[in-house]
C-alpha cells in the first residue's frame, strides 16, 4: 500500500554557498539533500523559509555557481508532484523567475498566510515583519529597490557575485561574534512580540512559523497559539513537521 503524502515540512537558514562556512558547505548541502530525499514519500509540501542560499542573484543567462545538488533535488521533488514553497530571506532576496520556471517553486515575499488542514499558518522568514531599527529598514529599502537591482545587473558577474559573497560572509561573521543565536526571552524577541500584536488583530491564526533567528523555539501563547523558530541548517539541522493534526520541531541525524 502506497504511503499517504500528506505531511508538510518547514526548513530555513542553510546559508549554502557561505564563504564563512566554506569548510563544511558541501557536507551541509549533501546532508540537506539526504533530508529532502528521506521525506519525499510522505511530503505533500515543503516550505523553504528563507536564507537557503547565503547569496543569490539571477542574471538573464546566469545563476549563482554551486548548490547544484540541492537545485537538482528540488527539481526532482517538484517533478514528482510535491509542492515547493520558497520565501525570500535577507540573504536570498534577488530571485527573478529561475526558481519558479526551472525548479517549479512558488516564491513569496515578506510573508504569507495559509490554511493547512483547517489551521491558519502565518509563514515568513522573519526579517521583514515586526520591529526593525531604522538602519535595517533603510538597508531593506535599498536591497528591495528595483532601480538598485537593475543597476547591480549591469556589473559583470565576476565582480558582482564576488562582492555579494564577501558582503554575506562579513554579515555572518559579525552576527556570530555579536549576536549569537540564543533565545532572548519572550519579552525581547521581536518576532514573538510581533505575533502577539498580530493576534490582537487576527486571533484566528494558529501558528507563526519563522526562520531568521537561528534559534530552535516552539513557544505556546494564549489559546494554544504557537510561535515557532525553525533554527538553522548550519549546526542545528532542525526542521518543522506538520502531519495534519500535530506540529513538531525535529532534528535530522
Amino acid at each position: 500500500m502506497a504511503t499517504q503524502k500528506n505531511k508538510k515540512y518547514f526548513i530555513s537558514d542553510s546559508h549554502l554557498g557561505s564563504r564563512a562556512f566554506a569548510d563544511s558547505d558541501r557536507e551541509r548541502e549533501q546532508k540537506l539533500v539526504r533530508f529532502l530525499d528521506s521525506i519525499k514519500d510522505e511530503a505533500s509540501d515543503i516550505y523553504f523559509l528563507g536564507d537557503i542560499f547565503d547569496f543569490w542573484y539571477e542574471y538573464n543567462h546566469y545563476v549563482p555557481k554551486g548548490c547544484v545538488r540541492l537545485l537538482g533535488k528540488m527539481a526532482e521533488l517538484s517533478d514528482s508532484g510535491i509542492n515547493l514553497h520558497f520565501f525570500i530571506g535577507n540573504h536570498d532576496i534577488w530571485t527573478f523567475g529561475y526558481l519558479e520556471k526551472e525548479i517549479g517553486m512558488k516564491v513569496y515575499g515578506a510573508y504569507d498566510i495559509q490554511m493547512l488542514d483547517g489551521k491558519k499558518f502565518f509563514l515568513s522568514h522573519g526579517d521583514m515583519v515586526g520591529y526593525r531599527p531604522f538602519s535595517v529598514h533603510l538597508m531593506q529599502k535599498i536591497f528591495h529597490s528595483k532601480v538598485i537591482q537593475h543597476l547591480y545587473s549591469v556589473i559583470h558577474p565576476s565582480l558582482s557575485m564576488k562582492f555579494g559573497y564577501w558582503w554575506s560572509k562579513n554579515n555572518r561573521l559579525v552576527k556570530h561574534t555579536q549576536e549569537s543565536a540564543q533565545y532572548l526571552g519572550e519579552d525581547k524577541e521581536f518576532l514573538v512580540q510581533f505575533a502577539k500584536e498580530t493576534l490582537k488583530k487576527d486571533p484566528s491564526i494558529d501558528f507563526f512559523i519563522f526562520g531568521h533567528r537561528h534559534v530552535v523555539l516552539d513557544l505556546l501563547l494564549r489559546d494554544n497559539k504557537r510561535v515557532v523558530y525553525l533554527g538553522d541548517w548550519i549546526d542545528k539541522f532542525s526542521y518543522g513537521e506538520w502531519d495534519g493534526e500535530n506540529f513538531e520541531l525535529k532534528i535530522y541525524e
